[in-house]
C-alpha cells in the first residue's frame, strides 16, 4: 500500500453573540450525517492561508477574514480503489464573517447554519475538530479581553 501525505486548510467563522459568547458557521451532509467545519485542500501553488479562506468561502457563502492561527488535526484514512494510506493534517484558522450569505454556499454541503458555538462543540461529528473549536472560543475571548 502507498502512502502519502495530504493537506488541508480550513476555518473556524466566529460572530459573536456578546462579550464571551460565540456563533459559528458549520456545514452539515445529510447523506451520512455528519457536521463539521468547512475545510478543504489547495489548488496549484495556493497559500495555506488562501486555500482557507476560498474553501470556507465556497462551503459557507461567506466572505471571510484570517484573525490566527488556530491550530492543527491530524489523522489518517485509507482509499482502498488507489491502495493508498493518506496521513493528512489539516490547519484551522480563526476567521470572522465579512460578508456573503449562507443561501450562496456550494453543493459539497446540504445545510450551512449559524449554531451557538457550546452548541455546536457537541454536534461536530469528529472529536478533533470540536477541540479546534474550543480553542478558536479561548483565543477569540482572549483577544475581547484584551
Amino acid at each position: 500500500m502507498r502512502q502519502l501525505k495530504a493537506n488541508s486548510y480550513g476555518g473556524v467563522v466566529l460572530r459573536s453573540r456578546g462579550p464571551t459568547e460565540y456563533d459559528v458557521a458549520i456545514c452539515g451532509r445529510m447523506a451520512d450525517g455528519t457536521w463539521r467545519l468547512p475545510k478543504g485542500s489547495p489548488d496549484p501553488g495556493e497559500s495555506a492561508e488562501t486555500t482557507a479562506r476560498r474553501e470556507v468561502q465556497e462551503e459557507t457563502g461567506l466572505a471571510v477574514e484570517i484573525i490566527d492561527k488556530v491550530g492543527d488535526v491530524n489523522y489518517e484514512f485509507v482509499r482502498r480503489a488507489s491502495d493508498t494510506r493518506y496521513d493528512k493534517t489539516v490547519s484551522f484558522y480563526l476567521m470572522a464573517a465579512v460578508g456573503g450569505d449562507m443561501a450562496n454556499h456550494d453543493e459539497e454541503h446540504d445545510i450551512v447554519k449559524w449554531i451557538d458555538a457550546a452548541s455546536a462543540t457537541r454536534q461536530l461529528t469528529f472529536d478533533n475538530e470540536s477541540r479546534i473549536l474550543e480553542a478558536a472560543i479561548t483565543m477569540a475571548q482572549e483577544r475581547a479581553a484584551g
